[in-house]
């Protein structure tokens, strides 16, 4: 059942903290600049594998076999079609968000 996205993260306008970003930059506090897309949600879902202590036993199968880890995102859309589980959220596996975002750490 994969197809693009095995798992999802929330990754729209994310203050992070950068010491290389000099102050008053994007009209933030000394050292933020917000970011989005997989720049950010990556390093979130690999904090998560990383608290849940499996990072070098985890596979692809696993959030699949844990579903019950995972919010089921059920709306919005990847923006590039629509009317079907490869460009919408919908109940259940979608393209765009894949089994869902981590509810803890149990998922992955």
């Amino acid at each position: 059942m994969r197809t693009v996205a095995d798992v999802s993260a929330a990754a729209d306008n994310i203050a992070m903290y950068d010491s290389n970003i000099p102050p008053g930059y994007d009209g933030l506090e000394p050292g933020f600049v917000v970011v989005a897309g997989t720049s950010a949600s990556s390093p979130f879902i690999a904090g998560v594998v990383g608290l849940a202590g499996n990072g070098t036993t985890i596979t692809a199968a696993f959030p699949y076999q844990h579903r019950g880890g995972f919010f089921d995102v059920v709306g919005g859309s990847n923006g590039f079609c629509g009317g079907d589980y490869l460009c919408d959220a919908v109940k259940g596996y979608d393209a765009p968000t894949g089994v869902g975002t981590p509810d803890g750490t149990s998922g992955l």
